[in-house]
């Protein structure tokens, strides 16, 4: 069984030219998309956040990691604004985790934050509070995060091509076609 980094590669190479900025990105790509398939496997619930500009891609995310096309498992996957209605009014510490604590108390800490935003915007607070946050972050550099630039004027189409991989990722690692264990 291969390795998910050498899987990574090989998948991002079979897509030809249009995913050659991700070649240049498959170490930050395979470290922290390994680590959340991992938390998966484990049967963690993913708690999806984005950033205001981004609803369009967590209602995409939504739809189609359990659409009824999907050959697999459901993934256990729901948004933070499905959790709290009012998640954009949350700011502070102290509203930060009553939000938390509520969310550890529903899912018993079998969970992890996915986000996709920027770095500065107020709603990547809660999931930079918890080491076991997978990141799509945009112009910032985060530790164990793959780095996007929201000026890039192909953003989108780059964020369906991740998409488009993660769900591949998904499926091979489900299936145990390849080896995302740390």
């Amino acid at each position: 069984m291969p390795e998910f980094a050498q899987w990574s590669l090989d998948a991002i190479r079979e897509e030809g030219g249009c995913f050659s900025w991700l070649e240049e990105q498959r170490f930050d790509w395979t470290i922290t998309t390994s680590q959340a398939l991992e938390q998966i496997l484990n049967g963690k619930t993913v708690i999806l956040i984005t950033d205001e500009k981004r609803k369009w891609f967590e209602t995409y995310l939504l739809d189609f990691l359990n659409s009824t096309q999907m050959d697999r498992p459901l993934l256990p996957i729901i948004s933070i604004d499905s959790i709290y209605r009012h998640f954009n009014s949350v700011s502070g510490g102290d509203m930060i985790d009553t939000v938390e604590d509520v969310i550890s108390l529903a899912h018993k800490d079998d969970y992890f934050y996915w986000y996709i935003g920027r770095g500065d915007d107020r709603r990547a607070d809660i999931a930079k509070r918890k080491d076991t946050s997978y990141f799509w972050i945009f112009d910032e550099e985060y530790l164990n995060a793959l780095h996007l630039k929201s000026y890039d004027k192909l953003l989108d189409i780059k964020l369906l091509q991740l998409y488009r991989l993660f769900n591949a990722s998904l499926n091979a690692a489900m299936f145990g076609e390849v080896d995302v264990g740390a």
